[in-house]
């Protein structure tokens, strides 16, 4: 992993994701500009009160696709970058932080446009489903939009079920 990027999955049963890691991994004594996006499970979906829900994912493709997404930012915006995501894995309640993404640059401009462009890869094209787990009872795995295809708007089946 290059030294000035991070990325990681973090068991929800044993940690929790802190935005704070995140700002100091990015922070630089030459950086003007520090952005962050976290991402944090709603209590409304569709018009349904959500209780929490479940993210699945098979680590060592994810870490792939989160290299490969870093590096694709670091392209667009060049060396002077520093890059973080941590994605949560297992099951979350309302309220608990679900992704952290952050971006430092030397000016406030590029930390923003670096971080949207990382969060937006990461939710169109890493390999994770989320479970949305319903007050009713009821569970609904989310038609989101990792692996589709921009053509045909094909979407990947979820996981089957643990028993």
């Amino acid at each position: 992993m290059p030294e000035q990027d991070q990325w990681m999955i973090v068991e929800r049963a044993s940690a929790a994701i802190d935005a704070a890691e995140a700002i100091a991994f990015v922070s630089d004594p030459g950086f003007g500009g520090i952005d962050v996006f976290i991402g944090k499970v709603r209590d409304l979906n569709h018009g349904r009160p959500v209780q929490g829900i479940t993210y699945d994912l098979f680590d060592p493709l994810v870490m792939a696709e989160f290299e490969r997404l870093v590096a694709e930012v670091r392209a667009q915006f060049g060396p002077r970058v520093k890059l973080y995501v941590a994605h949560a894995k297992g099951r979350l309640a309302v309220g608990d932080t679900a992704v952290v993404v952050a971006a430092g640059t030397p000016h406030r401009d590029e930390a923003f446009k670096a971080c949207r462009a990382l969060i937006e890869a990461v939710k169109h094209r890493s390999p994770i489903w989320k479970q949305e787990h319903y007050l009713d009872g009821d569970s609904v795995w989310s038609e989101g939009c990792s692996l589709c295809h921009a053509d045909d708007g094909a979407r990947p089946a979820p996981p089957p079920p643990v028993p």
